[in-house]
Formats: structure tokens, C-alpha cells, sequence
């Protein structure tokens, strides 16, 4: 098939955005767009590797933006889901957005907008889940340390959120799934990669990398939690929803449940 490409780029959502001015742009037939992480060769297309311009990234998103401004959020959202086969979602999603003459109608009936929408509604509350379920620890070097293991990629998410609320403190949170992290400096935020093999996993499991007195909190805040919990009104399964068991291990008042 005459221009039928598939694109490789970086895993960026920028590189991401720059496949689609790429597109665009030569008015290629695409049958897919991959990871380079994750790439595997097409039986009936060739691949070509896109290299990421933040200017060509721009373009598109403003592109989106001026649509629908709603829009480039669902997007992005869904992007950071990392579900099997979300770029090609996402491309046609933005096809579909580009080609619509009514800048404020969306077809939720439409299955790829659709799923695109449901999916950004899954990572949205996966990101206000861990504004809500990060807890800190402190470090020797004066560092506050926070490790997570969310569902879908939400780092770049909840960056915001803990910099406008510990501006006075250096803090590190790390995605242990992921292997990267983001880390304050009490000027900027940037993205980290550690070798954490020395690193805790678990709250209920003592570092000697975290300051002394901060195992002695933790017992205090749990000993809090447990004496002021009134077994008779537990509502177990709605307690369940609201702080889903996979998080239990971040918490020091669940030190004794993990």
C-alpha cells in the first residue's frame, strides 16, 4: 500500500504528537504507531522513526486546542493509560476531531471517542487517588520520599499538585513500576532515575536511609488510627472502594493490614 507507514517514536507524549504532524503533514496511511520500547515490525508496511520536535508537538496540541479545549486533556489523559494499542486510539480520535465541521459536538456514541473518554475518567481518578494516598517519609539527606505503583502513568499528572503544596521541602516521588521518579529542588521539579535495590518497598519494613524519628511517627499515626476506628461502624466494602487494597501499603495506618 502506497505510503502505509508505521511510525516509531520515543514514548513521549511530545514524540507522540509529532507522529501525528508527521502524518499529517506527508498525508500517510498509518497503520500504527508504536513505542520504541515496544516496536514490532508490520508484515505489510514500512516503519519509519520519528524523532521528537517539541515545535511540531506544539502545533498539533494547539491544533486540538482551538477544536475543542477539552479535547487535548481526554487525550492526554488517555496517552498516559499506556493500554495496548492507545496511540492508534488516540490518532484516530484526533482524526475524527479534525475532520468534525461542529467544533463543539463530540459523538460520545462513537466507539473510539468513547473509549478515549472512559479511559481519561480512569486515569483522572487514579491521579486525584494518589494526591490524595501519597505519604512522605524523610529521608538522612533531608529529602521527603514517597514511593507509588499506580495503575496508569501518573507522574507527570500530580507533579503540579505536590509543588504548589511542599514548596518549602525537597521531596522525591518515585514510580516503582515505571523506574522513574519526579524530584523537587525547591526551585524546579525534575525527572529522576534511581537505583532503589537498598530502597524500602513497604511500610511495615524499617530503611536505614529514613531519619530516625520517622518510624516513631508512624507507629504514633497508626496507633491513632487504630484507637479512634470503631470496629462496630466499618463499612468494609465501601472503605474497600474508597482506598483500594493496593494502596494499603503506602499508608502507615494500614502498617498492620499489609
Amino acid at each position: 500500500m502506497e505510503n502505509s507507514k508505521t511510525l516509531i517514536y520515543d514514548g513521549s507524549f511530545n514524540g507522540f504528537l509529532t507522529a501525528v504532524f508527521i502524518a499529517f503533514e506527508q498525508k500517510l496511511l498509518v497503520v500504527d504507531i508504536q513505542s520504541n520500547t515496544k516496536s514490532q515490525n508490520g508484515l505489510f508496511s514500512e516503519t519509519e522513526t520519528i524523532f521528537t520536535n517539541v515545535e511540531k508537538a506544539k502545533r498539533v496540541w494547539n491544533g486540538i486546542r482551538a477544536k475543542n479545549h477539552n479535547i487535548i486533556n481526554s487525550i492526554y489523559f488517555a496517552f498516559l493509560s499506556e493500554k495496548e494499542g492507545i496511540e492508534m486510539m488516540c490518532f484516530n480520535y484526533i482524526k475524527k476531531l479534525m475532520t468534525t465541521k461542529d467544533k463543539k459536538q463530540i459523538d460520545f456514541s462513537d466507539e473510539t471517542v468513547s473509549y478515549i473518554s472512559q479511559l481519561a475518567q480512569k486515569v483522572g481518578r487514579e491521579k486525584h487517588r494518589m494526591e490524595a494516598f501519597v505519604h512522605f517519609q524523610l529521608t538522612k539527606d533531608n529529602i521527603y520520599f514517597a514511593n507509588i505503583e499506580p495503575d496508569f502513568d501518573v507522574l507527570p499528572l500530580i507533579s503540579k499538585h505536590f509543588r504548589n503544596r511542599y514548596t518549602d521541602h525537597q521531596w522525591l516521588i518515585y514510580d516503582l513500576k515505571r523506574k522513574y521518579g519526579i524530584f523537587y529542588n525547591l526551585e524546579r521539579v525534575e525527572i529522576v532515575s534511581l537505583d532503589l535495590s537498598e530502597m524500602h518497598f513497604n511500610r511495615a519494613r524499617k530503611s536505614n536511609v529514613f531519619a530516625d524519628g520517622e518510624y516513631e511517627y508512624q507507629n504514633l499515626w497508626n496507633n491513632y488510627f487504630q484507637s479512634t476506628n470503631i470496629i462496630s461502624r466499618i463499612n468494609r466494602k465501601l472503605h474497600t472502594q474508597h482506598v483500594p487494597k493496593h494502596y494499603w501499603k503506602y499508608l502507615s495506618e494500614k502498617k498492620e493490614a499489609v
